[in-house]
């Protein structure tokens, strides 16, 4: 049997004042994390066997990369493969919060509960010593690669072709009255959903659930579940996808080659770890 799907209403999760661990599977690890005005985080270090990325939700962020510093505003959006050196803080007098996305998860949700002393970090690195900073993903607030599927936005703040492939993570604008893509699974992918604005209604097989802004879904393989948004508001909500892949699939289906069909778009997806039930 599959892992159950996971929901998290706002204020829910495991953690402290500092951070809540949202998702903990071996596929990804997702922390909100709060920093107080002007706070250091982690110090320059590199990974080896994972990304860490990072998504603004309000506040700054300073990302550092190597020697070059790097400040991001909310809906700001940074990816870090393995081998780049790295570290971030919050540099501004006003909070920071923070989504921070580890993939695969590399027992991340034990490292913060201080019950994984080997998790893949190490601050034993001389600058320059670490992979081309030009090979992190940064996206600047506004930015990304946006794609519009009839009325739906989503924009692609990274995917399949960043570090190794193993996160993406979509911004997507939901317009009222959307209907729910086929009810599906995906057999490898982990699907998730951060919602930032509205009401997102969430079908997790037999069930259907509101999930309202600041709730977190998330579904592991093996699962039936869709999505859609029947009313009046649009919905602002982060896909997480982990590994990443099925992005591709908003790529061919947003190519202008005239208008789709539910078949034909369920056809398309199925190319990309998705069986429609």
């Amino acid at each position: 049997m599959p892992d159950a799907p996971v929901l998290l209403a706002p204020g829910e999760g495991e953690g402290t004042d500092r951070f809540t661990i949202l998702a903990d599977r071996p596929e990804v690890a997702l922390t909100e994390f709060r920093y107080e005005p002007l706070r250091d985080g982690a110090a320059r270090h590199i990974h080896r066997h994972h990304a860490d990325a990072f998504y603004v939700l309000e506040g700054d962020l300073r990302i550092t990369l190597d020697e070059d510093e790097l400040v991001l505003g909310p809906g700001g959006f940074a990816l870090i493969p393995p081998g780049v050196i790295h570290g971030f803080g919050n540099p501004s007098d006003r909070p920071g919060r923070y989504l921070n996305f580890h993939a695969p998860g590399c027992g991340f949700g034990d490292y913060l509960r201080g019950n994984n002393p080997d998790f893949d970090q190490d601050y034993d690195v001389p600058l320059g010593s670490g992979r081309p900073t030009e090979e992190a993903k940064v996206v600047e607030p506004g930015g990304g690669d946006l794609l519009e599927i009839g009325a739906r936005r989503s924009t692609v703040m990274g995917g399949v072709e960043d570090g190794i492939g193993s996160l993406a993570v979509l911004e997507s604008v939901l317009p009222p009255n959307l209907v729910s893509p086929a009810l599906h699974v995906h057999e490898q992918t982990v699907d998730s959903f951060y919602v930032m604005e509205g009401t997102l209604t969430l079908h997790l097989g037999d069930d259907t659930v509101d999930a309202h802004a600041g709730t977190y879904a998330l579904v592991p393989p093996g699962n039936a579940h869709t999505f859609a948004n029947p009313r009046d508001e649009p919905v602002r909500v982060l896909n997480i996808l982990a590994p990443a892949g099925f992005e591709r699939y908003f790529r061919e289906v947003a190519a202008p080659r005239g208008p789709f069909d539910v078949e034909t778009t369920t056809q398309i997806a199925s190319k990309y770890d998705f069986r429609a039930i």
